[in-house]
């Protein structure tokens, strides 16, 4: 009896908690609707409420704008559009921030997140997956010594907060992991393993530039 219950858990636990994340998201997708004038709403239409009708049109509207910032014309009122918002005192900080952001993580070919690494976190005696972001900059470079990289260090099962560090290259280990993996090890606290790979012998990152390419 008590093998049937877990068996019973390990399969609807997921399937709910799936469910569940998926209809938050299309609620608040619907949500979209509330823009369109009083007339255009599904309820005088079909006289009734139609679920998932709003997340359709959230779709077709980042389609549609994508399609339509593709074309010449897109392109030049994006940019006349940003210019304006980067005059704005406070608007333009929020904007330039969240904009580099996303054109780090939404854009064909981004790197938000480069190499699976292993670093020691949160002290010397522990060890925690991280993932290679980029290299310090700005005034940043100018007080460290040597070559360090910046890291981000997720937290679980939500790796969307995390820490962010900046770390010698000779203190983090390259993982041969996709991020994919990472990231299924990490939000799973360890119990999704990724594949097995044959034991090296050095432990310690030995090539720095490479961590930095």
């Amino acid at each position: 009896m008590k093998r049937y219950f877990i068996t019973g858990l390990l399969f609807l636990v997921p399937l709910v908690i799936t469910v569940w994340v998926l209809s938050i998201v299309i609620a608040t997708m619907d949500r979209s609707l509330d823009l369109l004038p009083a007339a255009l709403h599904p309820e005088v239409w079909f006289g009734r409420n139609i679920p998932g009708l709003g997340a359709l049109l959230t779709l077709l509207v980042i389609l549609f704008t994508g399609m339509f910032a593709s074309n010449i014309l897109g392109e030049r009122l994006l940019r006349i559009w940003e210019s304006a918002l980067l005059r704005v005192p406070v608007v333009d900080s929020i904007y330039n921030g969240v904009k580099q952001i996303s054109d780090t993580v939404f854009k064909p070919g981004g790197q938000a997140f480069r190499k699976a690494l292993l670093v020691r976190w949160p002290h010397g005696d522990a060890w925690t997956i991280a993932f290679l972001t980029g290299t310090p900059g700005g005034d940043v470079v100018n007080y460290l010594d040597g070559d360090y990289v910046s890291v981000y260090v997720p937290t679980t099962p939500n790796p969307t907060s995390g820490y962010f560090i900046m770390l010698r290259c000779t203190e983090v280990i390259e993982l041969d992991m996709s991020i994919d993996e990472a990231l299924k090890y990490i939000i799973s606290m360890g119990v999704v393993s990724p594949r097995d790979h044959p034991k090296k012998e050095a432990v310690a990152a030995e090539e720095p530039s490479s961590l930095q390419s």
